[in-house]
Protein backbone atom coordinates (compact mmCIF):
# COMPACT_ATOMS: atom_id res chain seq x y z
CA UNK A 1 0.00 0.00 0.00
CA UNK A 2 1.14 3.83 -0.75
CA UNK A 3 0.72 6.53 0.88
CA UNK A 4 -1.71 8.99 -1.39
CA UNK A 5 -2.74 12.87 -0.69
CA UNK A 6 -6.24 14.17 -2.21
CA UNK A 7 -6.58 17.41 -3.07
CA UNK A 8 -7.54 20.88 -1.59
CA UNK A 9 -11.52 21.92 -1.59
CA UNK A 10 -13.28 23.69 -4.38
CA UNK A 11 -15.69 26.44 -2.57
CA UNK A 12 -16.14 30.01 -2.10
CA UNK A 13 -18.15 32.14 0.27
CA UNK A 14 -21.21 31.32 -1.97
CA UNK A 15 -21.12 27.77 -1.30
CA UNK A 16 -24.66 26.18 -0.65
CA UNK A 17 -23.99 22.93 -0.69
CA UNK A 18 -20.89 20.49 0.60
CA UNK A 19 -20.48 17.20 -1.72
CA UNK A 20 -18.12 15.21 0.06
CA UNK A 21 -16.69 12.13 -1.61
CA UNK A 22 -14.47 9.83 0.40
CA UNK A 23 -10.82 10.07 -1.06
CA UNK A 24 -9.73 10.49 -4.56
CA UNK A 25 -9.86 7.21 -7.43
CA UNK A 26 -6.36 6.42 -8.92
CA UNK A 27 -7.62 7.88 -12.24
CA UNK A 28 -8.49 11.33 -10.37
CA UNK A 29 -5.26 11.38 -8.82
CA UNK A 30 -3.86 11.05 -12.13
CA UNK A 31 -5.86 13.55 -13.42
CA UNK A 32 -5.39 15.56 -10.21
CA UNK A 33 -8.88 17.00 -9.64
CA UNK A 34 -12.43 15.33 -8.57
CA UNK A 35 -13.95 12.66 -10.44
CA UNK A 36 -11.44 12.01 -12.71
CA UNK A 37 -12.96 8.43 -14.17
CA UNK A 38 -15.12 9.09 -17.17
CA UNK A 39 -16.92 6.48 -16.14
CA UNK A 40 -17.81 7.99 -12.44
CA UNK A 41 -21.07 9.52 -13.08
CA UNK A 42 -20.87 12.84 -10.68
CA UNK A 43 -19.91 15.15 -13.63
CA UNK A 44 -23.21 13.90 -15.71
CA UNK A 45 -25.04 13.74 -12.65
CA UNK A 46 -24.59 16.99 -11.32
CA UNK A 47 -24.10 19.11 -14.70
CA UNK A 48 -27.23 17.24 -15.61
CA UNK A 49 -29.85 18.31 -12.87
CA UNK A 50 -28.31 22.17 -14.05
CA UNK A 51 -29.04 21.33 -17.81
CA UNK A 52 -25.49 21.78 -18.37
CA UNK A 53 -22.74 20.32 -20.41
CA UNK A 54 -19.90 18.36 -18.82
CA UNK A 55 -16.80 20.63 -18.87
CA UNK A 56 -13.98 19.22 -20.18
CA UNK A 57 -11.12 20.69 -18.33
CA UNK A 58 -10.40 20.92 -14.26
CA UNK A 59 -10.70 24.99 -14.99
CA UNK A 60 -14.71 24.46 -16.13
CA UNK A 61 -15.15 21.80 -13.93
CA UNK A 62 -14.04 24.33 -11.02
CA UNK A 63 -15.87 27.09 -12.65
CA UNK A 64 -19.22 24.92 -12.80
CA UNK A 65 -19.20 24.35 -8.90
CA UNK A 66 -18.64 27.93 -7.89
CA UNK A 67 -21.18 29.30 -10.36
CA UNK A 68 -23.69 26.73 -8.88
CA UNK A 69 -22.42 27.38 -5.05
CA UNK A 70 -21.12 23.98 -4.63
CA UNK A 71 -18.00 23.32 -2.87
CA UNK A 72 -16.37 19.97 -3.15
CA UNK A 73 -13.82 17.87 -0.84
CA UNK A 74 -12.84 14.56 0.50
CA UNK A 75 -13.45 13.19 4.19
CA UNK A 76 -9.81 12.29 3.82
CA UNK A 77 -7.23 14.49 2.88
CA UNK A 78 -4.48 11.47 2.71
CA UNK A 79 -4.13 7.89 3.87
CA UNK A 80 -2.69 4.34 2.49
CA UNK A 81 -4.89 3.18 0.17
CA UNK A 82 -4.73 0.02 -2.18
CA UNK A 83 -5.64 0.99 -5.79
CA UNK A 84 -9.00 2.76 -5.63
CA UNK A 85 -10.48 0.60 -2.88
CA UNK A 86 -11.97 2.57 -0.57
CA UNK A 87 -11.95 -0.80 1.95
CA UNK A 88 -8.04 -0.30 1.63
CA UNK A 89 -8.20 3.57 3.43
CA UNK A 90 -5.57 3.11 6.22
CA UNK A 91 -3.71 5.96 8.28
CA UNK A 92 -5.97 8.62 7.27
CA UNK A 93 -6.05 12.03 8.01
CA UNK A 94 -9.55 13.56 8.54
CA UNK A 95 -10.00 16.86 6.47
CA UNK A 96 -11.46 20.11 8.74
CA UNK A 97 -15.08 19.65 7.62
CA UNK A 98 -16.26 22.50 10.32
CA UNK A 99 -14.15 24.67 9.51
CA UNK A 100 -14.82 24.45 5.46
CA UNK A 101 -18.34 25.23 6.76
CA UNK A 102 -17.39 28.12 8.43
CA UNK A 103 -15.57 29.68 5.40
CA UNK A 104 -18.20 28.66 2.87
CA UNK A 105 -21.42 29.42 4.10
CA UNK A 106 -22.51 25.83 2.65
CA UNK A 107 -25.83 24.61 4.89
CA UNK A 108 -26.28 21.01 3.20
CA UNK A 109 -23.75 18.41 2.99
CA UNK A 110 -24.26 15.39 0.62
CA UNK A 111 -22.18 12.20 1.18
CA UNK A 112 -21.03 10.58 -2.51
CA UNK A 113 -21.24 6.83 -0.66
CA UNK A 114 -21.26 4.85 2.45
CA UNK A 115 -18.05 5.63 2.66
CA UNK A 116 -17.55 9.28 2.99
CA UNK A 117 -21.09 9.07 5.35
CA UNK A 118 -19.45 6.48 7.44
CA UNK A 119 -16.36 8.69 7.98
CA UNK A 120 -18.41 11.59 8.55
CA UNK A 121 -20.48 9.88 11.24
CA UNK A 122 -17.34 8.63 12.95
CA UNK A 123 -15.38 12.22 13.16
CA UNK A 124 -18.04 14.71 12.59
CA UNK A 125 -21.72 13.44 14.75
CA UNK A 126 -22.59 16.59 15.23
CA UNK A 127 -22.83 17.49 11.36
CA UNK A 128 -24.86 14.60 10.54
CA UNK A 129 -28.36 16.90 10.49
CA UNK A 130 -27.30 18.91 7.92
CA UNK A 131 -26.12 15.55 6.14
CA UNK A 132 -27.37 13.03 3.50
CA UNK A 133 -25.92 9.86 2.23
CA UNK A 134 -26.46 9.62 -1.58
CA UNK A 135 -25.76 6.40 -3.70
CA UNK A 136 -22.18 6.64 -4.69
CA UNK A 137 -21.47 7.70 -8.06
CA UNK A 138 -19.04 5.20 -8.95
CA UNK A 139 -18.76 3.19 -11.90
CA UNK A 140 -18.25 0.35 -9.13
CA UNK A 141 -22.12 1.52 -7.59
CA UNK A 142 -24.39 -0.76 -9.50
CA UNK A 143 -26.65 0.70 -7.40
CA UNK A 144 -26.61 4.28 -8.23
CA UNK A 145 -29.50 6.47 -9.16
CA UNK A 146 -29.34 9.81 -10.89
CA UNK A 147 -33.05 10.35 -9.87
CA UNK A 148 -31.68 10.29 -6.12
CA UNK A 149 -29.66 12.73 -6.54
CA UNK A 150 -31.62 15.12 -8.51
CA UNK A 151 -34.18 14.60 -6.24
CA UNK A 152 -31.57 15.79 -3.57
CA UNK A 153 -30.31 18.53 -5.54
CA UNK A 154 -33.55 19.86 -6.20
CA UNK A 155 -34.22 20.40 -2.33
CA UNK A 156 -31.18 22.68 -2.08
CA UNK A 157 -31.19 24.48 -5.61
CA UNK A 158 -34.94 24.44 -6.41
CA UNK A 159 -36.00 22.02 -9.16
Amino acid sequence: MSRAAGFPPVYDGESRLLVLGSFPSVMSRKTAFYYGNPQNRFWRTVCGFFGEEVPQDVAGKRGFLLRRHIALWDVVTSCEIAGSSDASIRKEEIADIPALLLKSGAAAIFCNGSKAYALLKEHFPQLLGMARLLPSTSPANPRFSAQVWYGALGEVFGA
